[in-house]
């Protein structure tokens, strides 16, 4: 059995009319109209712990969903499948991270970490007690919590990973998005997470950037042995961090392969 194992993680939207399932998509319609389109996602993937898993597809495709239903903020439906004959029998979905059923728990019981299209760094605190907020006020694997000054300690041994010990007295308000993006990272590992979720985390910095940090990233990745799935549109950060890679369109997995072998044709639903 692989680290990481996901069996059917299906979301449906119901209109309510002949059962059929529909996304909003406002930004596709004309002026005034409101679009009704069918759309589901069913999701499987078996990953080996300390590689990466890069989700890819254009906008729209289901990327960020699949995120959300991995890590609990949004719930799976069950995941109804046709056999023999038309007869149909429902299978509950299953996510086992490490050998455990973790579809039930809620988020912050699931060992999930997350990092976002923007840090979200909270502006009143130095850049070492943001990295450390989970230490002291978060979900934590024993009962007792860190001191502020504890905290700060391990927070700088974190920092320094990231060749970022020189900001530990900083606020968010003086860093670059480079910078920013890194502190949420490293904010994210000092929690020690069985899972890592990179919801495009590179797309509000320019081209040069972007390389720059999927890089240091990955060989963060090797340094640390983490496990991790990236979702992202750009074929660049694939090739950089993904161990493997699977593409999603219209909610479904239409390729699954290695990076060397993704190319931007996969994204429009091409083989």
């Amino acid at each position: 059995m692989s680290y990481l194992e996901i069996s059917h993680l299906v979301k449906t939207w119901n209109d309510g009319k002949k059962n059929k399932f529909f996304l909003k998509r406002p930004h596709e319609s004309g002026a005034g109209q409101k679009e009704r389109q069918d759309f589901s996602i069913d999701f499987s993937c078996s990953l080996e712990k300390g590689l990466i898993l890069g989700i890819a597809g254009q906008s729209g495709s289901g990327k960020s969903t699949v995120l959300r239903l991995i890590s609990g903020l949004l719930e799976s439906d069950d995941s109804r499948i046709r056999v023999d004959g038309g007869k149909e029998f429902t299978e509950k979905p299953k996510i086992l991270l490490d050998g455990k059923d973790i579809s039930k728990l809620p988020p912050a019981k699931r060992g999930i970490g997350m990092v976002f299209q923007t840090p979200a760094l909270f502006p009143h605190l130095r850049v070492d007690d943001n990295v450390a907020y989970g230490l002291r006020y978060g979900e934590v694997s024993s009962e007792v919590r860190l001191s502020k000054k504890e905290a700060r300690k391990y927070a700088a041994e974190y920092l320094d990973k990231f060749n970022m010990k020189d900001l530990a007295e900083r606020f968010p308000d003086s860093l670059s998005g480079g910078e920013a993006q890194r502190v949420s990272l490293a904010r994210t590992l000092i929690m020690n997470p069985s899972l890592i979720l990179f919801d495009e985390p590179f797309s509000a910095l320019d081209a040069p950037l972007r390389k720059k940090l999927a890089k240091e990233i990955k060989q963060l990745q090797n340094k640390t042995g983490f496990t991790g799935i990236l979702v992202t549109h750009d074929i660049n950060e694939i090739k950089a961090m993904c161990d493997a890679v699977t593409v999603l369109y219209r909610g479904r997995q239409i390729w699954t392969g290695d990076p060397k072998d993704f190319c931007e044709e996969l994204l429009l639903g091409g083989s």
